[in-house]
């Protein structure tokens, strides 16, 4: 007899097709089948749990099945599931508005909603377009992004995307963008000045040479996730801020990853005192429940849009999910839960013990770096420490690492070398106590006992 298990693995080879996955490679495994979720365990269909040690990739604030929201949700679908934002309104999604304005930098005064962290960015370069072009400037239309940056998987957000292995494919399609280099210590030999100095240097230049024609720099703020979890050096943000405003380019914030608490900050701009032009935020904005997402902006830029009907000025965009009432009543309740608790404050406490926990590791022969900002790790293995020369891509070192952590009961989804440790802000001092051991552990039976090829 076909066991349940057995029936669910078939039909996800003969009918699923997976996101930033080699479905040849995949199919020839025994696939991960989640059945459901309790606070920061996720428990597969034959049973086994496992610590959410990314945060079921980096969206989950609370941890899973959390009786607050899920009230929130059905008390919510009681009243109504959907209703359109186009030329009307919802009381959820008025209500959460009024609440991220509150939380947000100042200045950041209109919400735009749509439903993912690529959807929300599209908006944003839309609408730094479209400022210009409503106010007159019609050459700015160019984009900065940063090396290895990574923004969505949209066409405008693969465009100011910079990661070749995602997005080189799509080259002929996009738009082009300008580059500077992302701040990166590690590979500056630890110097986090002189990485920082290449890149103000570089945007300094791009900003004196071609200001007239670009239209905003797009930035994901002091940690860039999808490039290594790298972590900008401190005041590099505020400063590539206010060249923007000198030189009257755009600043936008990519907070998808990085907002509600995780760099231990409720915002990571908060840490610097930046109020960006535009900001755009999903992931944890519903504490991992639903897919909401926003873009904010301030009032000049909503100010640009805001004219008589016969002058075509309206931002012509929008989804058919925007403002959906169960998604803001679910991300009105996970703000209110964040304050209950006072999790960012929590945030700066648990990451502290994490970032003791894995001190040990930093003189492992096989450990480049640790970056951390608050719960947002990314640890480097390294062929050699001294020469930082990297693991070959395919010897596969993260992916095997993450594979042994699952085996030991956590799940994680590495970057290339790095592996990621993102657990959900509310896990306790002693699940993050396990969460790292097996973290360790499984660093250390890769590199060193396996061997770099195994």
């Amino acid at each position: 007899m076909t066991s349940e298990y057995e029936r669910l693995a078939t039909l996800n080879k003969a009918y699923l097709w997976h996101p930033f996955t080699q479905m040849k490679e995949y199919n020839s495994s025994s696939p991960l089948i989640i059945e459901r979720g309790e606070g920061v365990m996720l428990y597969d269909v034959q049973g086994r749990a496992y610590y959410d040690g990314f945060s079921s990739v980096w969206l989950n604030v609370h941890g899973h099945n959390v009786p607050e929201l899920n009230l929130a949700i059905t008390e919510q679908l009681g009243k109504v599931a959907h209703s359109t934002l186009l030329g009307m309104a919802n009381v959820p999604a008025i209500e959460l508005a009024e609440k991220l304005v509150e939380i947000t930098p100042p200045g950041l005064n209109k919400v735009f909603y749509s439903d993912s962290g690529a959807t929300g960015v599209e908006i944003a370069i839309k609408m730094a377009f479209q400022y210009w072009h409503n106010k007159g400037f019609r050459n700015k239309t160019t984009f900065i992004t940063m090396d290895q940056a990574y923004h969505g998987d949209t066409i405008g957000a693969v465009s100011v995307g910079a990661i070749p292995l995602f997005h080189e494919v799509f080259r002929p399609m996009l738009f082009p963008s300008l580059t500077i280099p992302y701040p990166y210590p590690y590979r500056y030999g630890g110097d986090g000045m002189e990485a920082m100095d290449a890149t103000l240097t570089a945007l300094r230049y791009l900003l004196e040479t071609r200001a007239d024609e670009i239209a905003a720099l797009i930035v994901e703020p002091i940690v860039q996730g999808a490039g290594g979890i790298i972590v900008m050096p401190r005041d590099c943000l505020r400063q590539m801020a206010e060249l923007c405003r000198e030189y009257g380019v755009l600043f936008i914030a990519d907070e998808v990853a990085t907002g509600f608490g995780r760099t231990g900050a409720m915002f990571a701009c908060d840490l610097e005192g930046v109020s960006p032009d535009l900001m755009v935020m999903g992931k944890g904005l519903t504490g991992g429940y639903l897919p909401v997402a926003a873009t904010l902006a301030t009032d000049e830029i909503y100010n640009a849009f805001y004219a008589d009907y016969e002058e075509q000025k309206t931002f012509f965009h929008g989804h058919s999910f925007t403002g959906n009432p169960l998604g803001c009543a679910v991300a009105l309740a996970s703000l209110k839960l964040m304050e209950e608790r006072d999790m960012v404050e929590g945030v700066k406490v648990k990451a502290s013990f994490v970032e003791q926990k894995l001190a040990a590791l930093k003189d492992r022969p096989h450990v480049g770096e640790i970056r951390q900002q608050g719960l947002m790790i990314g640890i480097e293995l390294v062929r050699d420490k001294a020469s930082q020369v990297p693991y070959d891509w395919a010897e596969r070192v993260g992916v095997r690492t993450s594979l042994r952590a699952r085996e030991l009961g956590m799940l994680t989804r590495p970057l290339g070398n790095a592996i990621v440790f993102i657990p959900p802000l509310a896990s306790s001092i002693a699940e993050l106590d396990e969460m790292t051991d097996i973290l360790a552990e499984s660093i250390l039976y890769v590199t060193e006992k396996e061997g770099a090829v195994g």
